[in-house]
């Protein structure tokens, strides 16, 4: 009779409603805890979207933009297959480069700083009348950019030419940008100067465009902008 009732037991189905009914379970107060997420949790993909969206912008924001303090620190540094010569480092503390390059008096303090420099560098051969000077293609501006006022400044003042648009760019890309000539130097020895240099991309495009027609290059930039 037993082997009976086990066998009935086993093989039928079993109403888990009627044991559920049976059973209690404890009620957590969940009114103490912060469940947000920041400001508040996101509660739809367009809210997932907007959040990576303020992320991608703080890249932009003029409040963790690149500095220099201007502390004097000439060095040669080799970057996208290009040496430079720079005078100034990024730095955490001092004027962003929006300050700068929106400060008119900037262009004489460059110009002041890197021509010694240049000086020390090419000695007597500036004295050759086989040297000029040029920057790299204005991209946003049509009138004279920030770099453009330092260069003829320094050819100014260095007693050199200076060739303005020297190369020309379709796009306002920095990176992997092509250029195209625009105006042929008569000397055969260019200074290529751009105010700051970050990945090197822009004076790699303008080595590009000039050393194959046979031009001795030397770059030269104000602020290195990459510790």
């Amino acid at each position: 009779m037993a082997d009976s009732d086990t066998s009935q037991v086993e093989g039928a189905a079993v109403d888990m409603g009627e044991i559920m009914r049976d059973m209690t379970f404890p009620v957590a107060d969940l009114s103490s805890l912060d469940l947000s997420f920041g400001e508040s949790a996101p509660q739809s993909r367009a809210q997932q979207k907007d959040l990576f969206a303020v992320q991608q912008r703080k890249a932009w924001d003029k409040s963790t933009e690149a500095r220099c303090d201007f502390s004097y620190k000439l060095r040669l540094t080799r970057r996208s297959n290009v040496n430079f010569i720079s005078i100034w480092q990024k730095t955490v503390y001092g004027r962003t480069l929006t300050d700068i390059k929106g400060d008119p008096s900037m262009v004489d303090f460059f110009a002041t700083s890197l021509v010694p420099v240049i000086k020390e560098m090419l000695g007597y051969n500036l004295d050759k009348g086989t040297w000029c000077i040029c920057t790299s293609p204005k991209r946003r501006h049509k009138v004279k950019n920030f770099a453009t006022l330092i260069s003829e400044q320094i050819g100014a003042m260095l007693g050199i030419p200076f060739y303005e648009d020297v190369a020309f760019c379709h796009t306002k890309q920095r990176v992997n940008a092509v250029f195209e000539l625009n105006v042929l130097p008569k000397e055969p020895n260019v200074i290529v100067f751009d105010d700051f240099v970050t990945t090197g991309q822009t004076l790699a495009a303008m080595k590009h465009l000039l050393q194959p027609l046979g031009f001795n290059l030397v770059f030269f930039t104000g602020i290195n902008n990459k510790l």
